[in-house]
């Protein structure tokens, strides 16, 4: 079990980075590593490279031997011991190197071996993911170049969120999630198995949960506000057998699974199976609109309490994680409005608003999960602020106050509300819609803009930061209802938001990103996971904001390789690192991109070399250019290698800024 206490660990101190240039697919490592240096020489995987692993790291050694059988052919043994440290993997664990956590590592490349030390088993885990990434597009070559990494991570909750209340995606779907978290170093799957929509577990005292509540007759398709239906009914769930089964496979990739049974709200599914949980205990059937829905649980009845009780108690039973996510957003008040029952209570509790009701109901489920030995998580309504106007009664949070072990997951409104929570005891984890729900499209959320995210509130006082305890992006489930529609909008963002969790602030940097994520999205290929193909670098309302340098045109293009110049001596300021952006607008044709060069004064000074295309899938379009010294006087101009790729009818626009 990961501990959600576990400090925040940041490495401050860096080692020379590899130039831009230099960036290989060997050192293409997401997300990006805080300490790491190259060496002369390398390091081939044969026949004869023997795994090397220390007492209780058996498992870690027969996992890299499939893993590198997978990718390479080679069946390599895994031993004890030996007699010598030539050709071998070794993994160790090491005490000395508690100061990185429980997931922090060390991994050495030399030309005789590779060596992983790691103070904690999960430590060596994320060492071999940065080994299987340092491997050529992960094993199409055997050789790996000589590195060192120092690692661990920023962030101890390193999330990534699947609603299945909405569309049921199966065992297969969600291990292979859980196979692409691993790689990325992302320790929490946040699993959201019940809503309006759906209920996906089993709960075996309860069988009409799944008899009912996990078919629906319907789906609205075509956006929140259409009348549009699919037309074909929509069911499954999860049997206790299966969830287990996943569990325990998570598990052996270091990944808690956090399970989201949602309440008060969002309960129509649970209502349709057992209609005495609702307010107004009248018959309802699934909903097959999507959106904000009235049945919510009756917060005043002892009989709700005592059946969500035995409900957690089979959770439970199926997940050892320490945090129980119990939901608690978007409820509508209006059925305990109309609800003597509701009415009575806050009578007898002093109970001012509905969002006092909440909190009371509440904290009622935060103990009866403290008492299961177990933490309740929630979504940032259960402060009791109105964050959708459903009060309406003049008051705009709840007087109430929520029980101090709850943990608070922001997700909506001012981060000051996170910030207050922080200062009144609470643990957050920051997961900001704007950066990391990823059912927003790419022009709400771009790769940059989840990229450019910082879970740490500006502004939040540095004896808060613990309190921080990390992040998670999230996959709501409305319009996915393939695993294809969800794969294109998971990847590649969540690679993005893997870097976000691990790497330190000053080690980020968007254009190495970019290059690296090439590298990844090989596996992907391999593996036919699909990707959104066109939303990385920029986004158009994010080339807006780049200074455009020049344009090209069908009569500068043609077949073979030209250059193209652009004069940019007003766009050239001062020293730095220059951001170059060739962006295909319109034409039959796109170009092929083989290097950009800056020159001053006729002279080159600075060069980026490597093959892109600009075109209807863009891809590398990225060149960037390390200025060390500018001349006030100088005559600066862009020289771009390009040709037409199968035409020359292209046009197309050179952005140009300075990255930093």
């Amino acid at each position: 079990m990961h501990r959600l206490i576990q400090p925040l660990t940041v490495i401050a101190t860096l080692l020379v980075a590899l130039p831009f240039n230099g960036l290989c697919a060997q050192h293409s490592i997401i997300p990006r590593p805080a300490e790491m240096s190259q060496q002369d020489g390398e390091f081939e995987v044969t026949a004869e490279t023997r795994i090397l692993a220390a007492p209780g790291l058996e498992s870690k050694g027969r996992q890299l031997a499939d893993w590198l059988e997978s990718v390479t052919g080679l069946k390599l043994q895994v031993v004890s011991d030996s007699d010598s440290a030539e050709n071998t993997i070794s993994l160790k664990l090491d005490p000395a190197l508690a100061h990185l956590g429980e997931e922090g590592y060390s991994l050495t490349v030399r030309p005789g071996g590779v060596v992983i030390r790691a103070s904690k088993p999960a430590g060596v885990f994320y060492g071999l993911q940065s080994l299987r990434q340092l491997l050529p597009h992960e094993g199409i070559g055997r050789t790996v170049r000589c590195v060192t990494i120092k690692d661990a991570p920023r962030f101890s909750w390193r999330g990534f969120m699947l609603d299945e209340a909405r569309y049921f995606k199966g065992m297969d779907v969600v291990k292979s999630l859980l196979d692409e978290m691993a790689l990325l170093k992302m320790n929490v799957f946040h699993w959201h198995l019940t809503d309006d929509q759906g209920w996906r577990i089993e709960i075996k005292k309860y069988p009409k949960l799944t008899e009912i509540g996990s078919r629906r007759k319907d789906s609205q398709v075509g956006g929140w506000n259409s009348d549009k239906f699919a037309g074909v009914p929509h069911e499954g769930f999860y049997t206790q057998e299966e969830v287990k089964e996943i569990v325990a496979y998570a598990e052996q990739l270091h990944i808690q699974i956090v399970p989201e049974i949602e309440m008060p709200g969002h309960a129509s599914a649970a209502i349709a199976s057992y209609p005495e949980l609702g307010t107004q205990r009248e018959p309802i059937e699934v909903p097959t609109r999507f959106g904000k829905h009235y049945p919510c649980y009756n917060a005043a009845d002892e009989n709700v309490y005592r059946i969500l009780n035995e409900i957690l108690d089979e959770v439970v039973g199926l997940f050892p994680s320490e945090v129980i996510h119990i939901g608690g957003d978007e409820v509508r008040f209006d059925h305990w409005k109309q609800s003597k029952d509701i009415a009575e209570l806050m009578k007898r509790e002093g109970l001012k608003t509905s969002a006092d009701v909440q909190i009371y109901f509440t904290n009622r489920i935060s103990r009866d999960i403290e008492k299961k030995g177990r933490r309740m998580m929630g979504w940032n309504e259960i402060l009791g602020d109105d964050l959708h106007g459903f009060l309406k009664d003049g008051q705009t949070r709840s007087a109430a106050t929520l029980s101090p072990s709850a943990i608070v997951h922001f997700w909506k409104g001012n981060p000051e509300l996170a910030e207050r929570a922080i200062r009144e005891g609470h643990d957050v984890v920051n997961s900001w819609d704007a950066y990391t729900y990823l059912d927003y499209g790419y022009q709400s959320v771009s790769v940059q803009r989840s990229y450019s995210f910082d879970p740490v509130f500006k502004g939040l006082a540095p004896e808060y930061y613990e309190k921080v305890k990390g992040f998670g992006c999230q996959m709501w489930g409305e319009w996915i209802p393939t695993k294809v529609d969800m794969e294109t909008r998971v990847y590649p963002r969540i690679a993005a938001c893997a870097e976000v969790g691990w790497t330190p602030l000053d080690r980020k940097d968007y254009v190495g990103f970019v290059q690296r994520l090439e590298n990844l999205t090989k596996r992907w290929d391999r593996l036919g996971i699909h990707y959104d193909r066109k939303s990385w670098p920029y986004t158009s309302k994010e080339l807006e904001q780049i200074p455009v340098a020049g344009t090209w045109e069908p009569t500068q293009i043609q077949e073979k390789a030209v250059d193209l110049r652009w004069d940019v001596s007003k766009q050239i300021d001062g020293p730095g690192i220059y951001d170059v952006v060739l962006v295909y607008n319109r034409g039959a044709h796109g170009i092929d991109l083989h290097e950009v060069a800056l020159l001053q004064d006729g002279e080159t000074i600075a060069l980026d070399a490597h093959e892109g295309f600009a075109g209807g899938q863009n891809r590398n379009i990225i060149y960037r250019l390390k200025v060390d010294a500018c001349l006030p006087d100088a005559v600066y101009s862009l020289r771009a290698k390009v040709s037409g790729s199968g035409g020359t009818r292209s046009w197309g626009s050179v952005h140009l800024r300075r990255f930093r």
